[in-house]
């Protein structure tokens, strides 16, 4: 099991994931106006690349997210981890191993670094409704379960949503239970845990 601390975002990749494709279409759009102000060339350097960036904006870090997340679970399966529950949120992936008292983690903004600690380095564990407001405007968009891990606050979404909704509504209800359940996990893990 690592020791190490865990990191949420690497800098260098959140910053490459951005920039880079931004340096080369300017790189390229240069190129285009000093080389090749008309024609075919143009239309290739100033497009070809737009499109690519515009493409590896959409695809690119959900492509080597979903990639780094099957090998990471499959590296925790070659090791003898038991993968009793994984929940797939946004930009974060946690698997529980609630018999050996473990837990894996991965974000999407740090992909190439996985996690994997004992169940007791988790200080505390809690559901946040996300609850807002009072009488009729009483709601939320966001249902979350959130871990502490070596001073680290770390949040999983169950359910977001870009408008309010009424508390008991389903998808607000359901949210708080599938967050409820992995708080349960997580407690059941650390009472496992060596």
């Amino acid at each position: 099991m690592q020791e190490s601390k865990i990191q949420k975002i690497n800098i260098v990749y959140l910053l490459g994931t951005l920039f880079i494709p931004i340096l080369i279409c300017a790189l390229c759009f240069t190129i285009s106006a000093l080389y090749f102000p008309k024609g075919n060339g143009a239309v290739i350097l100033i497009l070809g690349p737009t499109v690519l960036s515009i493409l590896w904006w959409i695809f690119g870090g959900s492509f080597i997210f979903k990639r780094k997340t099957r090998e990471f679970e499959h590296t925790l399966e070659e090791s003898g981890f038991n993968k009793d529950h994984t929940f797939y949120g946004r930009g974060k992936v946690v698997i529980i191993d609630v018999e050996q008292g473990k837990i894996g983690l991965i974000f999407f903004w740090n992909p190439f670094k996985t996690y994997e600690f004992s169940a007791s380095k988790v200080e505390k564990a809690w559901v946040d409704d996300g609850k807002s407001g009072s009488g009729f405007l009483e709601g939320s968009s966001r249902v979350s379960f959130l871990m502490i891990v070596d001073g680290i606050k770390i949040r999983v979404d169950t359910f977001t949503s870009n408008q309010r909704f009424r508390m008991n509504d389903n998808y607000i209800l359901t949210g708080i239970s599938k967050a409820d359940m992995m708080v349960q996990t997580i407690e059941k893990a650390r009472k496992k845990a060596k």
